[in-house]
């Protein structure tokens, strides 16, 4: 049995804010600590169910934020950027299931330190529905009919993935208070909380369905501000729709859409505002 586990940093346990998940902050050494141990509980509980393979995909940022000689001797560990399919790596229908951990809830909703993908995103659309970052990585999954078996993160990315996912496990490590506020388990209790989690995840595997995408998905991404849409819409095969700040991309399946939004993504990150 493999399982694939997807590392983000914002809902980490007692993270509240970006001092803590940016690299030039003086926070940031505590936070990758806590990432690290936090997913050591999940490996380990993995392997003690009977997983034979644990791979890790760091997913924040740089993706360079875990730290190798802390972790759990048996994973196997992605890191570093670029990756073709960032955030989900090398996932393929060789795992019995995904993980994702540390999530936080999609751009323009409650939830702390909440975004999809880069700040200049408002919202990401998959025909018609508004999806995050975790809608996303588990469209990609379901391709290739992986279901994604539990989420930890703050409250409201759990809230989100239960909508999402029909039977999920859930693990939520701290409850919002605002964007840059929270009320956290110890990493202590989170680590408990997380071992008793990922087990019963696994013991519900059967009855979690992979989440099947559509077969030829239309993406937009509505982006905060006109300069970011004329920036993403240099990409081939992209409309910039009238009036509007949301960019239109017909892809032929998943996987291309996922590229798709990472292209424009980057190339939205150019816009200055003055």
């Amino acid at each position: 049995m493999k399982l694939y586990l997807s590392v983000d940093m914002e809902g980490i346990t007692g993270l509240p804010d970006h001092t803590f998940v940016d690299s030039d902050k003086h926070n940031y050494d505590r936070g990758r600590r806590i990432m690290t141990k936090e997913t050591n509980h999940v490996i380990s509980a993995a392997y003690q169910f009977g997983c034979d393979e644990v791979l890790v995909n760091d997913s924040h940022s740089k993706m360079n934020n875990l730290l190798i000689e802390e972790l759990h001797p048996d994973a196997l560990l992605i890191t570093g950027d670029v990756k073709p399919f960032s955030m989900v790596q090398s996932l393929d229908d060789t795992y019995t299931g995904a993980m994702f951990l540390g999530y936080h809830a999609r751009a323009a909703q409650f939830g702390v330190m909440s975004h999809s993908m880069i700040f200049g995103v408002r919202n990401f659309y998959i025909d018609d529905k508004p999806v995050g970052e975790l809608g996303l990585n588990a469209y990609v999954a379901g391709h290739y009919g992986v279901p994604v078996l539990m989420v930890a993160g703050d409250d409201q990315a759990c809230r989100e993935a239960q909508k999402l996912i029909p039977n999920i496990t859930t693990a939520p490590v701290k409850q919002t208070i605002s964007r840059s506020a929270v009320k956290s388990l110890t990493p202590s209790k989170a680590g408990e909380l997380l071992h008793t989690q990922t087990t019963k995840a696994l013991e519900n595997r059967s009855k979690v369905d992979p989440l099947v995408p559509p077969k030829q998905p239309t993406l937009r991404i509505e982006f905060t501000n006109y300069g970011e849409a004329e920036w993403a819409s240099l990409m081939p095969g992209t409309e910039l729709e009238p009036n509007s700040t949301t960019v239109k991309f017909k892809a032929k399946d998943i996987l291309e859409a996922y590229k798709a939004m990472l292209v424009m993504t980057e190339l939205a990150m150019h816009t200055t505002f003055s």
